[in-house]
């Protein structure tokens, strides 16, 4: 059987590659920094070795023996009193984990970036994701990258939030008019794809676009939630932008501030791609984004079987 090495493993997109992964036949192991330990309680089967993306020097041992790597390290946010970085986490973590693979003559990359990822950016959060795509590219390795939209499913966090205000608020906030659009895709049919990569040659040298097969403006994303709530109507209120970036800019070091300047502007610049290639090389067939929430947000949900070819 081979072995898969994964990094990032404890986080939400993590646990659904593992399980994923386990679920296709690999055996796992996951690098584990301290104090995160915790994050993959029931998952008995895996193979648990501490580690640090930044801390690279004691890994090699731990990656020998892998026919792949898996690297899903990444931050949405930075807390740089922490050393919490974008250039740390995205950049410098995945220069790391190439070079491990490398040395333990592991040739197979699977690498997670992002939609809208590209060198002219306005946002850090894409460019530095792009100075480690461009990491991975020249590697020498047998790459794949992965560039998702919005992943959602149980523990997310951009749909749990929304969900929660929708229960709570006579209205749900919306920044601007609301029309910008998103690609929703659940989190499964994400792990899905990183599973069947690892055995697609076909994948190899490839970037995918990752996304739902539908986008929809963020004012009928918060309509599609609502409905998959109960709730028919959802009542919102239109913040104007410009207020917004100005709070913005002088709030956002603040742990408690909900918004960050990068995260205005990718917002603004929409989250759109053609999904195909990702949906036809790995035999994935796309789950419109209503079937996913109703699964979501069902008791007892149990997680999805992925239906393809």
């Amino acid at each position: 059987m081979q072995r898969i090495f994964v990094t990032g493993g404890t986080g939400f997109v993590g646990k659904q590659v593992i399980r994923a992964l386990v679920a296709q036949g690999f055996l796992v192991r996951a690098l584990v920094r301290h104090g995160s330990e915790r994050d993959l309680q029931g998952f008995e089967s895996i193979e648990r070795v501490p580690g640090d993306v930044l801390k690279p020097d004691a890994l090699p041992a731990s990656i020998e023996g892998c026919s792949a790597v898996v690297h899903l390290v990444g931050i949405i946010r930075e807390q740089r009193s922490r050393g919490v970085t974008f250039d740390a986490l995205h950049t410098r973590a995945t220069q790391n984990i190439l070079a491990v693979a490398r040395a333990a003559e592991v040739k197979r990359f699977l690498h997670m970036s992002a939609l809208g990822t590209r060198p002219d950016a306005r946002s850090r959060y894409h460019r530095t994701k792009w100075a480690a795509e461009q990491a991975v590219r020249t590697s020498g390795l047998d790459w794949t990258i992965f560039r998702p939209s919005v992943i959602f499913g149980r523990g997310d966090e951009l749909v749990t939030m929304l969900a929660g205000m929708i229960r709570r608020l006579p209205a749900v906030p919306v920044l601007g008019d609301g029309r910008y659009r998103l690609q929703p895709i659940a989190v499964e049919q994400v792990a899905e794809g990183f599973a069947r990569a690892a055995r697609n040659q076909r994948s190899v040298g490839q970037v995918y676009g990752v996304a739902g097969p539908a986008d929809y403006p963020f004012v009928e994303i918060l309509d599609r939630i609502g409905r998959a709530l109960g709730r028919p109507r959802v009542r919102k209120l239109h913040v104007p932008l410009g207020p917004v970036r100005a709070a913005t800019s002088i709030l956002q070091a603040l742990p408690f501030f909900p918004l960050t300047q990068d995260q205005l502007t990718m917002l603004e610049e929409e989250n759109v791609t053609d999904p195909s290639a990702f949906y036809a090389d790995f035999g994935i067939r796309p789950e419109p984004f209503d079937l996913g929430l109703a699964r979501m947000f069902a008791e007892g949900a149990v997680p999805a079987k992925i239906a393809g070819r």
